[in-house]
This record gives C-alpha cells, sequence and structure tokens, in this order.
C-alpha cells in the first residue's frame, strides 16, 4: 500500500465528504446510517470513509452496514460478513432471491438495472425502518450523478440528476449521497489501495450495450478535449436558472416567488389603518 497517496486521497475525499455535508445537511448528530454495501468500490469505500469521517467530526453518529444477497449464481457469501466482522462494523445480511424474478421477468438483452434497483430499493427501504435508521446512505458519486443528467436528457426527455438529500415518496425514509462531490478515479483508487473484497455484479455487469456505458464513453471522449467537462457539468445541476428554461411549471413557479413581496407590499398598503383615537379628544372639555 502506497502510505502516502493513500492519505492524500482520504484527505482528498473527507474534504469533499464533510462539504457535501455542510452544504446539504446529509448526517446529523445522534443519526443511524444504513450504509447499503453492494461489494463494489464506490460503498465499500463510502463505509470506510464515514467511519473515519465520524472520527473527525464534534458529533457521533452510528452507522451499520447492510448488504442485500440477490441469490446470483456463485455469489460468494462468506466474502462481505467475514470482512465486515474482522474490520469491527455492525452489519446485517439481507437474502432475498430478486435475481430470478429479473431473470424471469426482464427479455434477453435488456437491462435489468431498473426492475432490480426497484426490487432492491424496495427491500432496503424496510429493512431501513425495521432497523430504525434515520437515514440510508448510497455510494453514488459525482460521475453517477452527471451520467445520469445525461441519461435523463437523452433518453427520458427529462432535466434531472440525483439529488444528494431525497426523502421517499411515502416518507418512511431518508436517502443520502455522501460521495455526490467525490470522482469515481479517486474512489476506485483509494479502494484499490485499501484492498477492499470486490464483489463483481454478474446480472448487469454482464451487459456492455447498456446507456450509461454509452454515455460514459462519451464523456471520456469529451474530457480529452475539455478537461473540465465533469466539474462543469456537476456544477450546473447546481446552477439552475429557471427563467431560462421551458418548464411552464417551473416558469410559473419563480414567477410567483418574484411576485409574492410585491403582492405582500401592495397588500400592506390596502390594509386600514387602526383608527387611534386622539389623546386630546379624551379630555373633557369646559
Amino acid at each position: 500500500m502506497s502510505a502516502p497517496r493513500r492519505l492524500q486521497l482520504e484527505r482528498t475525499l473527507l474534504r469533499q465528504i464533510s462539504r457535501a455535508n455542510r452544504r446539504f445537511r446529509l448526517i446529523e448528530p445522534d443519526d443511524l446510517v444504513m450504509v447499503c454495501v453492494s461489494g463494489g468500490k464506490d460503498s465499500w469505500s463510502l463505509l470506510d470513509l464515514l467511519r473515519r469521517y465520524e472520527r473527525k467530526l464534534p458529533y457521533s453518529f452510528q452507522i451499520i452496514a447492510v448488504n442485500l444477497d440477490q441469490g446470483q449464481p456463485g455469489f460468494p457469501v462468506h466474502v462481505m460478513p467475514e470482512y465486515l466482522a474482522r474490520e469491527g462494523y455492525a452489519y446485517r445480511i439481507i437474502t432475498r432471491d430478486t435475481y430470478s424474478v429479473v431473470k424471469r421477468e426482464i427479455p434477453e438483452g435488456k437491462a435489468y438495472c431498473s426492475l432490480c434497483s426497484r426490487l432492491r430499493r424496495g427491500i432496503l427501504y424496510d429493512v431501513a425502518v425495521e432497523l430504525g435508521a434515520s437515514k440510508i446512505a448510497l455510494g453514488h458519486h459525482r460521475d453517477d450523478v452527471i451520467e445520469t443528467l445525461l441519461l435523463n436528457q437523452f433518453y427520458a426527455g427529462q432535466l434531472k440528476a440525483m439529488p444528494p438529500k431525497l426523502r421517499s415518496d411515502d416518507g418512511r425514509n431518508t436517502i443520502v449521497r455522501p460521495l455526490v462531490l467525490c470522482g469515481e478515479a479517486e474512489l476506485a483508487e483509494y479502494a484499490a489501495l485499501l484492498e477492499f473484497p470486490i464483489i463483481p455484479c454478474d446480472l448487469c455487469g454482464s451487459q456492455d450495450n447498456l446507456k450509461r456505458v454509452e454515455v460514459r464513453e462519451l464523456l471520456a471522449q469529451l474530457e480529452q478535449r475539455n478537461p473540465g467537462i465533469r466539474k462543469n457539468l456537476l456544477a450546473a445541476v447546481g446552477n439552475v436558472k429557471p427563467s431560462h428554461l421551458l418548464d411552464p411549471d417551473l416558469r410559473r413557479a419563480r414567477w410567483l416567488e418574484r411576485l409574492a413581496p410585491a403582492r405582500a407590499s401592495a397588500a400592506a398598503r390596502a390594509r386600514p389603518q387602526s383608527q387611534l383615537i386622539p389623546l386630546s379628544s379624551l379630555v373633557r372639555k369646559p
């Protein structure tokens, strides 16, 4: 292990996590954070970095690692619990055969990710409620955010990315993404230096024609001509100009927001003034 490089990466990544936490209030005092660990480089890095981050904070929060064993053939079920126990993490392994469901419902050659993620998300949300977790931490990073932004524009006709903090539709869970400002390349290098036991996903990892792969390749090509493109795309997600977009609801909401102070001022001017009785009128006249 290259100790100087590992420490440099650790400081950089922790600084980015701290910046995201201050900006979006992702993790708060006494939170119980359920870290979803898939076995990939991102979730392993998230788990490790959150523990290091907690040690540097003036307040404390708890971490519990949760892995969902989805019944994939050949999945090394012993790797995750052995590593988590050896490293002293509180953890829980959940077993649900979503693999068979996805293989049965999705035709060969089609992307599995959508159904697979919905099934996984529903199970993990329920587990978080059972554990009493106040936050669910996911390992999505900066590159996931900007790839999702482009995917939604290219293939869904939506201007949408991944929020750093999100309340689930049923209101039961709060999802946070502490790595939202961290780059994938740095996380990959960090995971390699710490030698996490990486477990690849053989379900979606076997599909080479995924749209996300195409977008990732496009970004790599564009980055050769514009090295700051990823930084700029991430900045764009947080620098929205509603008046320059075409969504009528968004424009109307912005218009009403700007109109509100003027309406309040007009209402104040139109409000009848209280009829004060002059003090002199209360004095008995001779």
